[in-house]
């Protein structure tokens, strides 16, 4: 029998896609509920296996909780438990379900990666389906057919699954009362295998997982022999590994020829038809279940897709209770309670996964599915990753916290609010064959990234191809909140570029190391990521249609990082960063314009000059509008288009 060894990511992607070992919350379910399987129709004639666990005590009624997915609901027959739902809500008493959805595991029909929705929801209409109509459909037979279910439907899901709870969150089931998108994918042009169109090269050994179609009904994954090619002799180093790759192209030829997502993605390099229609955002409007978003500060998967599943809901169904929670995790990080809450090198105490599920996720379900008086959540429960607490705010972005203007000045100043020098010009050389690393790290092939979200940047400062700004020590507490908005004024001396960003919290030189981390980790002058994004240039006025550069001509590059709770500390620093390159989390702009990036050959692979005028500056706080309109970014009360 062959023996591969293989990472600890894939063991535990293996492990999650297979089964999971019984412990005392199995025996609790053993105990307390009993278990069924059914195959519930839809309109079309498609059977969705369904696994469902109904309390044992048949003296009251229950609400139905329910988790849709991609991942295999087989690992939760036989009364193995997951870990997810929460222990506590497992305690509390629902009816649990769990559903393969359309064309996965024992469920029947093709499946989509993030299959468009059709608005109307029709359940008359037996062609016109997608993953709205089967939450409608599976949601109408269980209220009809499970026993001992009050006539109320939650849903919950994490990254996949929490798409689909947005998902069925449109044209919603009457009985629908409750749903929470976790860490939920929004659009895949700007959640997960891309940011702003930038394609994340560091994802590319997850596509098997999402690129082959089963030939039969299984309980089993089908695509393992092709995960196999990445892990079968897996590499230390991904950086050394995606740079001897050499271009996308090799990717294709190597390892993806005959995977259809793969496939998809090269042939749609662009924000075209093909993405639009996936957006599940324009959707979005007239939700009438009571919604609570939730995401992690650190989730390098789908931060986007929490924060704008929230703002898109707050903007288009004001009556709808509609609550987001961000805490100091990282991808589904709130489901997994470690004791210590530690995100790479940076604790942010304890017991906060614990916190979540008991004083926020409980409440929630208890109150809109249990009817059960408490207190209501505030619009916006957050976490401040500096000052490291909860804090509750009426609304978000936040209306009370100044906003701040960062600017750059000569030899390396950060200027808050001050004065600038639009005649500076700030250079360097980005040579796409000598890439900047995304952690300071040395980190093999991971499934998906995670710990560089707050890593130490003193690597990167250090480099002449990166842009290095940081403030004087802070005499006070500066607290930043909100969105933020790069605003930079560059110039290359080739047609095309990338643009990264960063904010990061400068720690003092005596700051204390925490106990957690190895003796190398040093945290005096720490330099710890706060915010960061990619902007790929060629989309600088339009996702849908590139443009290549005019060298040596100045452009605007406008561009929004994700959202920030964070206090710099007094004593601290704070620092901007700005480069070209981030190898290997996202791919190598050639440089030099091409149509498709995906086909770009060796030689077009070329060193540009970059500059970055003094006009440009980084703004944090509030809402930002941006100079150039994006389709998935929505005003309140305007109208969205089918």
């Amino acid at each position: 029998m062959l023996k591969i060894k293989l990472p600890l990511c894939i063991l535990l992607l293996l492990l999650f896609a297979t089964s999971h070992a019984q412990n005392a919350d199995s025996l609790l379910l053993k105990q307390n509920y009993d278990l069924k399987e059914y195959r519930i129709p839809m309109r079309d004639g498609a059977e969705l296996f369904t696994v469902v666990y109904t309390p044992k005590n048949t003296s009251k009624k229950y609400p139905i909780l329910m988790n849709r997915t991609c991942y295999n609901a087989s690992n939760n027959t036989d009364y193995q438990y997951s870990g997810y739902p929460s222990k506590y809500l497992v305690e509390d008493g629902y009816i649990l379900v769990f559903q393969d959805v359309r064309g996965r595991y024992m469920s029947d029909g093709t499946f989509d990666n993030m299959r468009p929705n059709i608005p109307g929801n029709n359940p008359k209409n037996k062609k016109d389906i997608d993953e709205s109509s089967d939450t409608y459909d599976t949601i109408e037979w269980m209220v009809k057919n499970i026993k001992g279910n009050n006539g109320k439907v939650g849903m919950y899901g994490i990254s996949y699954p929490g798409h689909y709870t947005a998902a069925g969150m449109i044209d919603a089931h009457p009985a629908l009362k409750a749903s929470s998108p976790q860490a939920p994918i929004a659009d895949f042009f700007f959640d997960d295998f891309h940011h702003q169109g930038a394609y994340l090269e560091s994802y590319t050994a997850a596509f098997a997982v999402f690129g082959y179609q089963k030939d039969s009904l299984t309980r089993e994954p089908w695509y393992t022999d092709k995960l196999m090619r990445f892990y079968e002799n897996p590499a230390p180093d991904a950086y050394d590994f995606f740079l001897r790759m050499g271009p996308l192209k090799n990717i294709t030829e190597k390892f993806h020829n005959d995977n259809f997502f793969w496939k998809q993605i090269t042939e749609h390099p662009n924000y075209d038809e093909f993405w639009q229609k996936r957006n599940i955002l324009p959707h979005l409007k007239n939700i009438t279940p009571a919604v609570m978003t939730v995401g992690g500060w650190f989730d390098a998967e789908d931060l986007y897709g929490p924060l704008n599943i929230y703002k898109t809901v707050e903007a288009t169904s004001p009556k709808a209770t509609n609550t987001i929670v961000m805490g100091p995790f990282d991808h589904g990080g709130w489901a997994r309670e470690k004791g210590k809450t530690v995100h790479n090198n940076i604790y942010f105490g304890d017991s906060i996964a614990t916190f979540f599920q008991k004083e926020i996720e409980r409440k929630f379900f208890a109150k809109h599915l249990k009817d059960e008086v408490s207190d209501p959540l505030p619009e916006a429960y957050m976490f401040d990753t500096g000052s490291k607490e909860w804090k509750k705010f009426d609304q978000w972005p936040p209306e009370n916290i100044e906003a701040v203007s960062l600017g750059f000045g000569k030899n390396g100043k950060l200027s808050i609010d001050g004065p600038i020098d639009e005649t500076a010009e700030f250079e360097y050389t980005s040579d796409p064959k000598k890439p900047v690393p995304y952690t300071s790290q040395i980190e093999g092939l991971t499934f998906t990234p995670r710990r560089y979200m707050s890593d130490d940047q003193r690597q990167a400062s250090r480099r002449p191809d990166v842009l290095t700004f940081e403030t004087e020590p802070l005499a006070a507490d500066r607290m930043l909140a909100g969105e933020i908005l790069a605003k930079l004024k560059v110039a290359i001396s080739t047609t095309d570029a990338d643009f990264i960003v960063k904010l990061i919290d400068v720690y003092p030189p005596d700051h204390e190391n925490y106990e957690h981390n190895p003796d190398n980790i040093v945290m005096g002058d720490y330099q710890q990521l706060v915010r960061a994004e990619v902007f790929r240039g060629r989309f600088r006025n339009s996702f849908e249609k590139p443009e290549p550069f005019v060298p040596g001509k100045a452009e605007d590059i406008n561009f929004r990082l994700q959202d920030i709770l964070h206090t710099f500390k007094k004593g601290h620093r704070i620092m901007v960063q700005i480069h070209s390159t981030w190898f290997p989390y996202i791919d190598r702009n050639p440089q030099k314009y091409v149509d498709n990036i995906y086909e770009a050959n060796e030689e077009d692979f070329i060193k540009s000059e970059i500059t970055v005028f003094g006009s440009s500056t980084v703004e944090v706080g509030g809402t930002q509008d941006c100079c150039q309109p994006a389709p998935f970014q929505m005003k309140e009360k305007e109208t969205i288009k089918d």
